[in-house]
């Protein structure tokens, strides 16, 4: 087989291969490699698992940020309607009105 390269004609043999696959530089480059590849703080396996946590948080990020607009509702609902906050009162801290009785109903599964 032969190969140009910069104007010269590079002829292949099985002999250079072995010469080139046996150099120490060649071995220390492929250890090398193999090693970032997997065994280094940042490798694939290493960041595999950060993607992981990084998708989970965003889960969580998601999940907190619609409760968050959820009791913002709530509260300005509480803030302008009185029957609102009555209801959120009677509900939340069992108040109640004179002469007023209160039955607490738990359902049981």
């Amino acid at each position: 087989m032969r190969i140009t390269l910069f104007n010269k004609k590079i002829r292949i043999t099985k002999n250079t291969i072995k010469q080139i696959l046996i150099n120490k530089y060649s071995i220390s480059i492929a250890i090398f490699a193999a090693w970032i590849y997997f065994f280094d703080q940042n490798s694939i396996w290493e960041r595999h698992e950060n993607e992981a946590v990084i998708r989970e948080f965003q889960k969580e990020k998601d999940y907190f940020l619609k409760n968050i607009e959820n009791n913002k509702k709530k509260i300005h609902e509480l803030k302008t309607n009185r029957k609102n906050l009555e209801k959120f009162a009677r509900e939340q801290y069992l108040m109640k009105k004179k002469n007023e009785d209160i039955f607490i109903i738990i359902e049981e599964d």
